[in-house]
């Protein structure tokens, strides 16, 4: 069994930056593709970056309205997957929540990750 925990969430100003952490624990004797989804209030979960397993090259993969401004990254030796967020707005406002997949980031992508996070709380104020 794969837990994860999400941490970094919390309250920023429009322009400010935060940057959200996921621990993978439990069997972590192979990686993972990983991801990060958000959730607003009142509005559907939604895809907001992948990263591939390294030994398949670590690539990434974006929602549009994050491009240039969010990064995700893995450090597999800590066993962690981050999410740098810059420039954000009031519309970045919510639950923030870290996947995992054993096959690859098409099953994040579309929502059918293996395993997901309790989610941490992102809130942007004017």
């Amino acid at each position: 069994q794969v837990q994860l925990v999400e941490s970094g969430g919390g309250a920023v100003q429009v322009g400010g930056s935060l940057k959200l952490s996921c621990r993978v624990s439990g069997r972590t004797d192979r990686t993972y593709a990983m991801g990060w989804f958000r959730q607003a209030p009142g509005k559907k979960r939604e895809f907001v970056a992948s990263i591939s397993r390294s030994q398949i090259g670590g690539n990434v993969n974006y929602e549009d309205s994050v491009k240039g401004r969010f990064i995700i990254s893995r450090d597999d030796a800590k066993n962690e997957v981050y999410l740098q967020m810059n420039s954000l707005s009031l519309e970045d406002t919510a639950t923030y929540f870290c996947v995992a997949d054993e096959r690859g980031t098409t099953n994040i992508r579309v929502g059918r990750g293996d395993y997901w996070g309790q989610g941490t709380q992102v809130v942007v104020s004017s």
